[in-house]
């Protein structure tokens, strides 16, 4: 501040900082002398600067615009225009990449293989299905049935053509062939399986037979997770028949119900031991002949077994 004051206190009269002067004269204070009171001085004899003397003309100016040789206006390479042709060159069409629908793959799921304790006897349950093709068309093969005390009560073996018509959908049609009870007898299927909301995995399948017998079965299973191993497992199964086939032991109408509750603790996620409980009824006609033969028409059953899939 010392230096700037006598710079712009050198054009002034000398008498009216004589003041001043004599200041500069003095030797510097040291820190623990008193600072000098700026707030003492008359700043209004200080000379007032003109700034229009600092102005710059236009050539000046234009002088210093040059100096960016005008990058700031244009580019020195103009970009040429997007055309389609550049798009068409950045894009070109492809004839795509193989995915999964073009190579065949292959699931089995052995969902039951169980012991039940029936009232009649031992018995020995099993619910197999699986798949082998793409995405969207598929084989699926399905098998189900029993034995008591080693004899066959029923078996049967679907193979269906799967064709996806949604991301968790698919519409199936194929034959079913029973080999158990009473002789042999073919059907054809027609129906749709998938996944619903959280995770309810169903089937529905309508069948028809030889002589115009007719037929239809509902499925249905939820995986209620426990913990990330164990695992709680209702199910349920409706058949209903369209007419009366004494041999076979069905009468027409509601047939018969099976629904079942087992709990599974994944050792692997391939291989599960379960035990668990089933309960099965039947209704109207059926029933009346399943009384005939001396059956019961509802049945518990304890059941244990076990589930893997490849």
């Amino acid at each position: 501040m010392g230096g700037l004051s006598s710079v712009v206190m050198a054009g002034e009269d000398s008498s009216d900082h004589s003041s001043t002067a004599k200041a500069t004269n003095k030797p510097a204070t040291t820190a623990n002398e008193t600072k000098p009171d700026h707030g003492s001085m008359d700043h209004s004899k200080m000379g007032s600067m003109d700034h229009s003397k600092m102005s710059m003309d236009d050539g000046e100016m234009e002088g210093m615009e040059s100096m960016d040789g005008g990058a700031t206006a244009t580019s020195r390479t103009p970009i040429p225009v997007l055309t389609d042709a550049d798009r068409a060159a950045a894009f070109p069409d492809v004839a795509g990449h193989g995915v999964h629908d073009k190579q065949l793959n292959s699931f089995m799921l052995l969902d039951k293989f169980e012991y039940q304790d029936a009232d009649n006897g031992s018995a020995l349950a099993w619910d197999a299905k699986g798949w082998i093709g793409g995405d969207v068309d598929r084989l699926w093969l399905r098998s189900e049935g029993e034995r008591t005390n080693g004899v066959t009560e029923s078996a049967e073996l679907s193979a269906l053509w799967g064709h996806a018509i949604g991301p968790w959908w698919d519409v199936v049609t194929g034959v079913r062939q029973d080999f158990k009870p009473g002789s042999p007898q073919t059907w054809g299927a027609l129906g749709i399986q998938g996944m619903a909301l959280y995770n309810f995995e169903a089937e529905a399948t309508a069948y028809i037979g030889e002589n115009g017998q007719t037929a239809a079965r509902f499925e249905g299973d939820y995986d209620i997770l426990l913990t990330n191993r164990l695992i709680l497992q209702p199910t349920a199964e409706v058949n209903l028949y369209g007419k009366n086939d004494p041999q076979r032991g069905i009468g027409s109408g509601l047939a018969n119900t099976e629904v079942g509750l087992r709990l599974r603790y994944e050792i692997v996620r391939q291989f599960a031991p379960y035990i668990g409980v089933s309960w099965n009824r039947s209704y109207g006609k059926t029933a009346d002949l399943a009384s005939d033969e001396g059956e019961r028409t509802s049945e518990a059953r304890f059941v244990a077994g076990i589930r893997m899939w490849f």
